[in-house]
């Protein structure tokens, strides 16, 4: 059952890299209609270049050491051009499944993955709240959903920040991309992301709800 469902995941991800490229290159971002877009990227954008620069240098360089051997050249050749159409994917994913706010509520997301719902019914309030973690602190490792003076809290980090916070009405089941306890369903209070343009975003929940 777990390998069934991790092969499920890798496969929607590896699809999820085309339908990506596919809506940078037509200029079609993931917004539904008569919602806005706030994109989320800027703090991850540097080390995604880094590493799409690496994956590009690193591939002529393997080919010049192994050229004398045809069948391992064109093997090294096909798996350095997968994984940097892949680093290429994941950026477009960025670029082009922003945060939306719109007539159905909050949608946030996060590179290939994730992608909440948040209902206007669901919805109490949103606030700007920067928070951050220190992922070299043993003991204080950062987990995406965790407990904080009597709430229960999900937190979609880009570069291990956030910036805003949404309270909920009530308790709400939020659904994660893994398997359990990292992912999976899970009910919190409070959900906290990045967005590049938090005032942008406050102003456009406040147009949802006039």
């Amino acid at each position: 059952m777990r390998a069934r469902d991790t092969m499920r995941r890798v496969t929607a991800m590896e699809k999820r890299v085309y339908e990506s490229l596919w809506r940078f290159v037509a200029r079609r971002p993931k917004i539904a209609p008569g919602a806005r877009g706030f994109r989320y990227h800027r703090p991850v954008l540097t080390v995604l270049i880094v590493f799409i620069v690496l994956s590009a240098v690193e591939i002529p360089i393997i080919d010049f050491l192994v050229h004398q051997w045809p069948p391992v050249r064109i093997g090294f050749l096909v798996l350095g051009i997968w994984g940097l159409t892949w680093m290429f994917g994941l950026l477009c994913a960025y670029l082009t499944r922003p945060h939306t706010v719109g007539p159905d509520g909050i949608r946030v997301r996060e590179g290939l993955e994730i992608e909440i719902h948040v209902p206007w019914e669901d919805f109490a309030s949103i606030r700007v709240h920067p928070t951050s973690v220190d992922p070299n602190d043993p003991k204080n490792k950062p987990k995406r959903v965790f407990e904080e003076d009597g709430e229960r809290i999900c937190a979609v980090r880009i570069g291990h920040e956030t910036n805003l916070e949404i309270a909920f009405e009530r308790p709400t089941r939020i659904v994660l991309p893994g398997l359990p306890p990292k992912g999976g369903e899970h009910e919190v209070t409070r959900l906290r992301f990045w967005a590049d343009d938090p005032k942008g975003v406050l102003g456009a929940v406040r147009e949802q709800l006039g």
